[in-house]
């Protein structure tokens, strides 16, 4: 299972530097958190791991981001292709109110560009990726249905089915918790826990103890650069760079 190595990544929003010189390498099958203050760079590096910084008129990335050996912002790579290898959940989710159940979660393979797949191999699908996040049971029901009535919860692990739905290499989960009350976001944990066995799982959040609780590797951003980087347990209990024990510890960052 493909991981992503980042080298000398530099990103810019019109003039303003926001990633300075990051090298970083986030291993495969395993969850990698990364941690900073607000406004540090780390929603930025997740969208330039999948090329969604692009999209954003003025903005620009430097250096080179290597998908199981493919360098994703090499002349000719296709960023559709890139953003369906490497999903992204975002921190509220974000449903499509007047389709059903089943059309949210199926909507990713058509804007993936699979518009052709037969009912039956949609459907497979469909109920693959809600088995996965463990949904299926609890919305086989009504799945011809809004997805209104869910739970914010179940909301968002509709939106994680339907980037499995796709079949991706890399999860970027971008705050996926934040929204949530503590039960939902335990299950969302405990998610990602089975889901690393499959996946590339690549986390921001600002809960240290959720990082701490579900990473096998932390980075820590501060101000665009890359400060430390290790195993989770390393980095908070044996941080090697004061800047990182303060951030921790809440007495500074």
């Amino acid at each position: 299972m493909a991981g992503i190595q980042v080298e000398a990544l530099h990103a810019w929003y019109g003039r303003d530097l926001i990633l300075k010189q990051v090298d970083l390498v986030f291993p495969g099958k395993a969850i990698t958190a990364v941690i900073g203050p607000s406004g540090c760079g780390k929603s930025t590096l997740l969208r330039c791991l999948n090329r969604m910084h692009e999209l954003v008129p003025g903005a620009r990335v430097a250096g080179r981001v290597v998908l199981n050996e493919t360098d994703i912002y090499h002349y000719g790579v296709n960023p559709v292709e890139i953003r369906r290898r490497v999903g992204m959940v975002f921190q509220n989710p974000n449903i499509f109110p007047t389709m059903t159940i089943f059309q949210n979660v199926g909507v990713g393979l058509a804007l993936a560009g699979r518009q052709r797949y037969r009912h039956r191999q949609l459907e497979t699908r469909v109920v693959k990726s809600l088995q996965q996040v463990g949904l299926w049971e609890e919305v086989k029901d009504r799945l011809h249905r809004t997805a209104t009535g869910l739970s914010a919860g179940q909301l968002q692990r509709l939106c994680i089915a339907r980037t499995l739905a796709v079949e991706p290499e890399v999860l970027l989960m971008d705050e996926p918790c934040s929204a949530l009350d503590p039960i939902a976001a335990i299950r969302i944990e405990e998610l990602m826990r089975e889901l690393k066995a499959s996946y590339t799982i690549i986390l921001v959040t600002h809960n240290m103890q959720q990082a701490a609780r579900v990473a096998d590797f932390t980075a820590f951003i501060s101000r665009g650069e890359l400060i430390e980087y290790g195993s989770t347990p390393e980095v908070f209990l044996r941080p090697r760079d004061l800047r990182t024990e303060r951030y921790i510890t809440g007495t500074g960052g």
